[in-house]
């Protein structure tokens, strides 16, 4: 979920800004799982597409899924694979300018970067979540990533985290979440520019609640405020904007993502996709083709095993935070973790503890209004 008015990730804001070999914690199979990805919903009506003697789809949707084998990628050097019953997955919004997403403009039409970066944590039981929002301009210790090219680049201090992506693709953007974090990844699932736009119009819309106007022309967005229905590209001007929410940082970009996010998920029960099937297999058939996941999630049965009790999760179930920063003392247009308050951050995710709210209490993401420009109860 991307800013297309940002070909470089220059605009942090203004200084006034485990998986094991089956990729999940070997605990006994819960049907009560659910990830923030459309994908994982549609996936899980296949099956009654399957049950309905439609099983031929399950070759075209298989045909539709773009798989990256994250294991052999990166090899064994990676965080423990702790068997407690929960899963993290890295969901990451792409913003390449490539193919259909060029007429968003700016770049050079080829390379791509990791605009928007959460951790989903889904708690032992999967009866409630944890999502941390990574500020794209954070500054990390980036490790030595193999590059879409072949070759080695080593990494190193105070590299923006949304590089990592435009330099190893999905495995180095990965690499460097569990070098931050010291947690395994089980899973990883990246949506782009248009594969977002595609899913908003499958799915009819998304209805929200703005409580202030929102006007930005970068985003090509102008909501009044008040009820609506936003289509694909509403919908993509709404968690691309941030010049017209808040400090016009990236910070307050993703307290508006946030929000829209929990609008998505209080909706999407509510759409009759199990009880259409042409709205089915119209939201399944986008989904597989808008989405890339690992390799062991890329085949309809895969997927249909991850995604067949994600339902229960509502949004009041997740608690959204942002990876705890500052801003940088020597660039005002980047942000630096906040080390005690990240690690208290991680540490409650790898013991599968709800995240204490001392974790995020000085944070300069956990500031400003932009989130209550939308009202996402």
């Amino acid at each position: 979920m991307p800013d297309a008015s940002d070909t470089t990730p220059e605009n942090a804001g203004p200084p006034s800004g485990r998986r094991g070999a089956k990729g999940r914690r070997r605990k006994p199979r819960s049907t009560r799982r659910k990830a923030l990805v459309i994908t994982a919903w549609t996936a899980a009506g296949v099956v009654v597409l399957g049950g309905a003697g439609l099983g031929y789809l399950y070759y075209k949707f298989n045909g539709n899924l773009h798989g990256i084998d994250i294991n052999a990628a990166l090899g064994t050097d990676r965080p423990e694979d702790v068997d407690n019953g929960s899963m993290d997955i890295l969901v990451l919004g792409s913003d390449s300018r490539a193919g259909d997403n060029s007429k968003y403009g700016g770049g050079d039409g080829e390379s791509a970067r990791s605009d928007t970066a959460m951790i989903l944590h889904v708690y032992e039981g999967h009866k409630k979540a944890s999502i941390v929002s990574i500020p794209r301009d954070t500054l990390v210790t980036r490790p030595e990533c193999t590059t879409n090219s072949g070759g080695t680049d080593p990494g190193g201090p105070r590299r923006m985290f949304n590089e990592s992506y435009s330099v190893g693709g999905p495995a180095c953007a990965v690499k460097t979440v569990e070098s931050m974090s010291g947690i395994r990844m089980d899973h990883y699932v990246e949506v782009d520019f248009s594969g977002f736009k595609k899913l908003i119009d499958t799915l009819g819309g998304v209805d929200i609640t703005t409580t202030k106007a929102i006007s930005d022309p970068d985003s090509h967005l102008n909501l009044p405020a008040g009820a609506h229905t936003l289509d694909g590209e509403q919908a993509l001007g709404l968690v691309r904007t941030r010049h017209a929410v808040g400090d016009g940082g990236d910070l307050g970009r993703i307290q508006l993502q946030q929000a829209f996010i929990k609008a998505l998920i209080n909706q999407i029960k509510d759409v009759g996709v199990f009880s259409s099937p042409k709205k089915l297999y119209d939201l399944a058939d986008t989904a597989t083709k808008a989405t890339t996941v690992d390799s062991d999630l890329d085949s309809v049965n895969r997927l249909i095993g991850f995604a067949n009790g994600l339902k229960s999760i509502d949004a009041k179930d997740m608690h959204m935070v942002t990876m705890p920063v500052v801003y940088d003392p020597a660039d005002p247009n980047r942000v630096v973790p906040l080390e005690k308050q990240s690690q208290m951050v991680w540490d409650a995710l790898k013991a599968d503890k709800p995240i204490p709210a001392a974790a995020t209490k000085d944070s300069a993401g956990d500031k400003g209004d932009a989130g209550s420009y939308v009202d996402s109860n």
